[in-house]
């Protein structure tokens, strides 16, 4: 007998469990099906060698102190029902964006920012101060104006380039799924998830977020199936009425939310029509973990987050030639937060670092090339990195390192592409009337960013306007 529910969730990454813990607490039927063993799509964790390591977060964005009634983390809290102190969320030390000749430090007090820029570019502080304005009040739904030019936006106010390439740096490095310039809606999105909120992680990493949302979500009886993938989506005239599985097996929803992607939910459905597979995201990434034998701030490195970029132009695009572009990357050592003193120290001091990588290059490799590759580019990496921050290469224990393929694994995203494909469907429609997405390709990104789109979906698509 086929199964029939109120909605099926493809995914069970942030959104897709935000989104069913959101439909589950009005009494929807949910499940959500996800192809791996184990949740969170790329901000999950695994252990090796003993050691536990997080896979995507660097930290949580759009942080904001205990009682604070507006933004993103506000409306999850509330709209899941979550306590602030149940994410237990302690902010960062402080965070910097270097470039030759000129470092940028910031905090999650926008008042930090301002003086620094008051002290590096001293003929600007009145124009980052009308910027500032300008940013105040954007709709983040707002599909009209979002798709204008960041950097011709930033032009308008901003007159030393130095300072537009700066700005832009952090932001396109955690959330732009576009090459070179940066959707002006995405960017007023991440200038007020990084500079106007900030910087936050759980003592416990990404796993503490995790098990609040699974545990709140079968609490509430949605189902959860693992290991589950889905071969295709079943479609009768403009509506989906189904799924089936890798396995065969049939499940029938009034809708579904798909959080694998516009051009991956369409493959699903047979129906690649309205997308052109040269459409999806080309920036992928390689990170690599270095646990050290010291805290890092014991080897000089105390900030929370280094983005750096060794040119006074931003490069932001994938390599055309070779495995990865190691002019720019962010450094981040999840040991630099201001854990409460009960909680004492992470036990291993750790520096993650990110470079831009080609897919393509790197899925091409066979077996042991690419065993060999990933220590390569490790080493290759670090030393680009120890241009900016002390050099603590004598004091790595253990490392790993993970690559586009990886991602692709564990997102399902053509070309391992962490932030989707570069248009973004704001109102999480597709060709289907009752086919939505959720996640990366509505266009919201990082932890809360992809919680808050999953509730703003299920909000919009299967509660207040159920198909």
């Amino acid at each position: 007998m086929t199964q029939v529910y109120d909605t099926i969730i493809i995914g069970a990454g942030m959104s897709g469990l935000a989104a069913g813990i959101r439909l589950a607490h009005y009494d929807q039927r949910v499940c959500i099906l996800e192809k791996h063993w184990t949740i969170g799509g790329l901000n999950s964790f695994y252990r090796l060698g003993g050691r536990n390591y997080d896979v995507g977060l660097h930290a949580v964005t759009n942080f904001t102190p205990r009682g604070t009634k507006k933004g993103p983390l506000a409306r999850l809290l509330r709209q899941l029902r979550f306590r602030w102190e149940d994410f237990e969320l302690s902010p960062q030390v402080g965070s910097a964006v270097v470039f030759p000749g000129a470092r940028l430090g910031f905090t999650n007090d926008i008042e930090f920012l301002k003086s620094e820029v008051a002290r590096v570019f001293p003929s600007q502080i009145d124009n980052f101060e009308k910027l500032l304005g300008q940013l105040a009040d954007y709709d983040d739904l707002d599909q009209d104006n979002f798709a204008g030019s960041a950097r011709a936006f930033l032009a308008e106010t901003i007159s030393d380039p130095l300072l537009i390439e700066m700005l832009l740096c952090p932001l396109m490095w955690y959330g732009n799924a576009r090459e070179n310039d940066m959707d002006f809606g995405q960017f007023c999105i991440m200038f007020r998830s990084i500079f106007l909120e900030g910087f936050a992680r759980p003592f416990k990493g990404v796993r503490l977020i995790l098990k609040h949302l699974i545990k709140r979500f079968r609490s509430l009886g949605g189902e959860l199936r693992l290991r589950s993938g889905v071969e295709s989506i079943q479609v009768d005239g403009d509506r989906a009425v189904g799924v089936v599985l890798e396995d065969g097996q049939q499940l029938q929803a009034k809708r579904i939310l798909s959080s694998a992607g516009v051009i991956e939910t369409q493959r699903l459905c047979n129906d690649l029509s309205h997308q052109s597979v040269d459409q999806a995201g080309q920036l992928t990434f390689i990170e690599s973990i270095s646990v050290l034998n010291k805290q890092p701030r014991e080897v000089g490195f105390g900030e929370t987050i280094v983005f750096y970029n060794d040119s006074d132009e931003f490069h932001w695009s994938r390599p055309r030639q070779g495995l990865c572009d190691a002019r720019t990357g962010v450094i981040c050592s999840p040991n630099n937060y201001l854990y409460p003193s009960e909680l004492g120290t992470l036990e291993d001091g750790v520096i993650r670092l990110t470079t831009i990588a080609d897919f393509d290059s790197w899925k091409s490799l066979d077996e042991e090339q690419y065993r060999r590759m990933k220590m390569w580019w490790y080493d290759r990496s670090v030393a680009s990195a120890v241009r900016f921050i002390p050099d603590f290469r004598g004091h790595v224990v253990d490392t790993d390192v993970f690559t586009p393929k990886t991602i692709r694994r564990f997102t399902s995203h053509d070309n391992g592409a962490v932030y989707g494909a570069p248009d973004k469907q704001l109102d999480g429609r597709t060709h289907l009337n009752n086919l939505f997405l959720c996640g990366t390709d509505q266009g919201f990104v990082g932890i809360i960013g992809a919680i808050v789109s999953g509730i703003s979906m299920a909000n919009m698509h299967c509660l207040r306007n159920p198909a």
